[in-house]
């Protein structure tokens, strides 16, 4: 795999990032709880497209983002998550490759972003099952997992109440069990977003 773009990212996001703020105005909370060094895994519910935005703003850390291959099938498209350093996954099978290339990332200090619902939200649950990657790579990296939560709407305006919300980092230790772990990571972001709701 080819090597993942740093400088695009940091472009994308000295550009886009105002912008995203004036438009939105989004609330950030606990945002001085994210590692400024080290091997990290920023993790939360994923509700909407622009999602990873929050995060990537929250920090001055370069976020990896692992996303859907099928952004990568159009040119339109394609360009712009190279630029931004994103990993291509295929959804449909186990993807050793997109691993490998976030495992390598987390080896040399650095961030992934990941959304462990698999997909955006559109149930009216509070979230959907977690898949069982980001424990796996904390466990097997090292990485610190930064649990945030997302709430509020992606509209125009002061009062729109868009918010995220970053929880307590934690380890998965070799020992930990992965169930434990995924559980304690779910409830984590449950209870962050219920409490933005307040």
């Amino acid at each position: 795999m080819k090597k993942l773009n740093s400088r695009g990212f940091k472009l994308c996001r000295a550009i886009l990032g105002p912008i995203f703020k004036w438009y939105y105005k989004p609330t950030i909370i606990n945002k001085e709880v994210i590692p400024k060094e080290g091997p990290i895994l920023i993790v939360g519910n994923h509700k909407h497209l622009f999602d990873q935005c929050l995060a990537i703003i929250s920090t001055k850390r370069v976020i990896h983002y692992m996303a859907k291959k099928e952004y990568w099938d159009s040119k339109k498209t394609a360009w712009f998550f190279d630029l931004a350093g994103c990993i291509p996954v295929n959804r449909q099978t186990k993807d050793n490759d997109a691993k490998n290339a976030a495992v390598e990332v987390l080896k040399n200090g650095g961030a992934i972003g990941l959304f462990p619902e698999g997909t955006r939200n559109r149930t009216n649950e509070i979230l959907l099952p977690f898949k069982f990657g980001t424990v796996k790579m904390a466990q097997e990296t090292g990485a610190t997992i930064v649990p945030f939560g997302i709430s509020g709407e992606y509209v125009k305006g002061k009062n729109n109440n868009l918010t995220i919300r970053f929880g307590k980092p934690f380890k998965v230790g070799k020992n930990d069990s992965l169930e434990q772990a995924n559980e304690k990571l779910r409830n984590e972001v449950g209870k962050l977003i219920k409490q933005e709701k307040k």
